[in-house]
C-alpha cells in the first residue's frame, strides 16, 4: 500500500493506494507518479476525446457510420495533439485541452476569398489570440519548407 498526504491552502489532501505488486517489486514513487497518475491523465484523455472532439456520438444506425464517426474524432485527436506539441509550444495554448484550442484557433468568423493564384484569409482585427495563430502558422509553415 502506498500513501501520499499533502496539505494545500488549509486543507489536507490524501490517497492511497493498493496493489497486488510484492513489496519490493516497485518503487512507492514510482508506483504514485508513473503508474497512478499516469491512468488519471490517461482518463482525462478519454474524457477530452468523448467531451471537446465528440467521439461520444456514435448515434448512427449501422456500426460503420459509427465506427466512422470515432475515427474522426481519434483523427481529430491526433492533428490537435500535433498542433500542439509542434506549433503551440510556450504559448498559452501549450497546455490546453483540445475543446480550448478548438474554440480559440479554429472556430474564427474568417473572410475567405479566392484569386487564381491564391487563398486570403482575412481574421477580425479583434481577434484575440492572433498571436498565437500567428506564431503557430510561422512554425508550422517552417516546419513543412524543413520536410
Amino acid at each position: 500500500m502506498v500513501a501520499k498526504a499533502e496539505w494545500r491552502h488549509g486543507n489536507r489532501y490524501h490517497r492511497f493506494i493498493v496493489t497486488t505488486l510484492p513489496q519490493g517489486m516497485s518503487d512507492p514513487r514510482h508506483l504514485y507518479e508513473q503508474i497512478y497518475c499516469a491512468r488519471g491523465d490517461m482518463e482525462n484523455r478519454i474524457k477530452e476525446c468523448q467531451m471537446d472532439l465528440f467521439s461520444d456520438r456514435t448515434s448512427s444506425h449501422t456500426i460503420r457510420a459509427n465506427q466512422l464517426r470515432l475515427w474522426f474524432s481519434a483523427a481529430a485527436y491526433v492533428l490537435l495533439t500535433a498542433l500542439q506539441r509542434l506549433a503551440l509550444g510556450q504559448t498559452s495554448l501549450e497546455t490546453a485541452t483540445c475543446g480550448t484550442i478548438r474554440a480559440r484557433l479554429l472556430k474564427i468568423a474568417t473572410r475567405v476569398t479566392l484569386s487564381v493564384r491564391r487563398i486570403v484569409l482575412s481574421m477580425p482585427d479583434m481577434f484575440p489570440c492572433q498571436h498565437e495563430f500567428a506564431l503557430a502558422h510561422a512554425r508550422l509553415r517552417r516546419l513543412r519548407q524543413a520536410i
